[in-house]
């Protein structure tokens, strides 16, 4: 008998995509940690995404909330709920993050990259995650919530924090850091509404205390629910673009002369080695997926990073290809938990490149050994040391 295999060891974490391939061979089977139900093929794991009736997203809000934690908001956030509590509260902060309310911010977010970038080159010898690719997204959301800038970095341990709770066993210390991280959360932000109910401006937590639809507990939750999705996917999403360039350097060339190649780039390291990896859910009754009953009240790792490197979706899914046309892929999942902040984060990323590209002509690793993050959710380096190399002689 098969026996299980394991998410969230140290091989699997560093390079998860030979273990991919084995679960897709099994199709649905449980795994460790806990037991979760594996779904791992593309057309399973977007059954799983869209159809929160038998797939709730109650199982992503309890691995949010072990006995452990007395109280942590996230569990009540917008990606924990179903129809028709999501329906309604995504379409109260949805306007928040159109295209013409991000236009707004577009040259902001530019001068922060530019900013970041300048630094970058002039230092040389950088770690390109506390350097550039976490200041960036945590200088932006400190834009969007309002908060002093000294605020920005804190949001990284926050939501460092919050991803790894669920399938985590944590120690008794590790568990009294989360508790006062969660603790300091709610006091920043609970301070924070109150100061824009009495002085309004016109960051993102004042447009929403205007619409008036939302109490005070419910824009408390979307609040912590934007920390992890505000920073974690954009900081992996610029860490694993450098990694994977740095074993394709025909690529980076052609990006670099090319500037508007740099979405496509995007859209294929989403595919290929995405910041987001799984969401979980909760089965509502017992269900059939490639010929396996998953038993009523399971848990579900539905596992994007193996959905789209299934050959039968994507045809040469283990090889990075710059010009693919990647339709279809699951990086900011599927359905109506489709990731609110996807034009966001493509933003972000894009803006962060071109300032960077502009002004290398190359980069090499540091060193080769990389620490993962130790999430079931994101998966990303905690630190990339690079060498950049300026393209001003």
């Amino acid at each position: 008998m098969d026996q299980p295999l394991h998410l969230m060891t140290p091989e699997a974490r560093a390079n998860p995509y030979p273990l991919y391939a084995e679960l897709r061979r099994r199709a649905v089977c449980q795994v460790e940690p806990g037991g979760m139900w594996a779904v791992s093929r593309y057309d399973d794991v977007v059954t799983v995404l869209k159809d929160p009736k038998r797939f709730s997203s109650a199982g992503l809000g309890q691995s949010f909330l072990p006995p452990w934690l007395e109280r942590n908001p996230t569990a009540d956030s917008l990606v924990m709920k179903d129809p028709p509590d999501h329906t309604r509260l995504r379409a109260m902060v949805s306007r928040a993050f159109s295209g013409a309310a991000l236009s707004r911010w577009e040259s902001r977010i530019r001068d922060i990259a530019e900013e970041l970038a300048e630094a970058a080159v002039r230092r040389q010898e950088v770690d390109f995650i506390s350097d550039f690719a976490l200041p960036l997204p945590s200088r932006v959301l400190n834009l969007f919530f309002g908060l002093e800038p000294a605020m920005a970095l804190r949001l990284k341990g926050w939501a460092d924090d919050l991803v790894s709770i669920p399938a985590s066993q944590p120690s008794p210390q590790r568990m009294a850091e989360i508790r006062h991280s969660l603790a300091e959360m709610e006091r920043c932000f609970n301070a924070l509404i109150e100061a824009r109910r009495t002085e309004p401006g016109e960051e993102l937590v004042s447009e929403l205390i205007r619409t008036e639809a939302l109490t005070h507990e419910e824009l408390l939750s979307f609040l912590f629910g934007l920390v992890p999705a505000g920073v974690e996917t954009t900081v992996y999403l610029l860490a694993n673009t450098m990694l994977v360039l740095s074993e394709h350097p025909r690529e980076l060339e052609r990006v670099r002369e090319n500037p508007t190649l740099i979405p496509q780039l995007i859209e294929e390291i989403l595919r290929y080695d995405p910041p987001g990896q799984s969401s979980l859910r909760l089965t509502t009754e017992d269900v059939v997926l490639s010929g396996v009953t998953i038993p009523r009240g399971s848990v579900v790792v539905a596992l994007i990073g193996a959905a789209m490197r299934d050959e039968g979706r994507f045809p040469q899914a283990d090889r990075f290809i710059l010009d693919r046309e990647n339709q279809g892929h699951l990086a900011f999942g599927h359905g109506p938990h489709f990731c609110l902040g996807a034009m966001l984060a493509r933003m972000e990323a894009r803006l962060g490149l071109e300032a960077l590209f502009s002004r290398i002509r190359g980069f090499s690793l540091s060193r080769r050994d990389v620490t993962w993050s130790q999430s079931i959710i994101a998966r990303g380096p905690l630190a990339l040391p690079l060498r950049l190399e300026s393209s001003v002689r």
